[in-house]
């Protein structure tokens, strides 16, 4: 018992801290790598909590793509964040109505975890024949069978992200010579010697 209380008190230990770095660190780079050590800290909660398939989910699809898209974004694209700070007070009011309705969602969370503890978990199993088989199981077999075409819908969505991301950070260096294999392939002799005739003495 003392040993799931440590682990649980220094991954939420950790997943606070990573996350109010991100926050308050000055460098986007710095707060993209806290952002990281925050979902590798939430997945062991979640494979605490017996979601390994959650868990799974923060490591491979947040991790090892959002995150380091993300990275690979702020680094590529140079994004002047002094310029953006700028229009701060501008978007306030919204960002304080977002954090507060945000707020009232936790205390209302929070509020029935303390009034009715018993009724959380007691929401009805996507799939009651696969009562017997692990969340990660069930959870496939569901979104392979029943929500089959809103999974394929999602994947459409972030191969879109993933090329305007590409497209948006390409950059054609004006001093870097580039192949162009239509011109290449279409050569001739005529096309590409020239032949001068040098005076005697004078050289090229």
């Amino acid at each position: 018992m003392f040993l799931k209380a440590f682990f649980f008190y220094m991954f939420a230990g950790l997943t606070v801290g990573s996350a109010f770095m991100v926050i308050s660190s000055r460098n986007p780079v710095h707060a993209v790598l806290f952002l990281i050590l925050a979902f590798v800290n939430s997945a062991g909660l979640f494979v605490m909590l017996g979601a390994e398939y959650l868990a799974m989910l923060l490591i491979v699809v947040y991790v090892g793509a959002v995150a380091v898209l993300f990275l690979f974004v702020v680094m590529m694209m140079d994004v002047d964040f002094a310029e953006l700070r700028q229009g701060f007070l501008q978007y306030l009011p919204v960002g304080a109505l977002v954090g507060a309705i945000l707020l009232v969602e936790l205390l209302l969370g929070v509020g029935a975890w303390v009034i009715a503890p018993e009724l959380i978990g007691q929401g009805s199993e996507p799939m009651p024949s696969l009562s017997e088989v692990s969340n990660i199981e069930a959870i496939g077999a569901v979104l392979y069978t029943k929500y089959i075409y809103f999974f394929q819908v999602a994947g459409l969505v972030l191969l879109v992200a993933m090329i305007g991301a590409i497209v948006l950070t390409l950059r054609h260096k004006p001093y870097a010579k580039r192949q162009d294999i239509s011109k290449q392939v279409a050569r001739t002799p005529e096309t590409s010697i020239e032949v001068r005739k040098v005076e005697s003495g004078k050289g090229i």
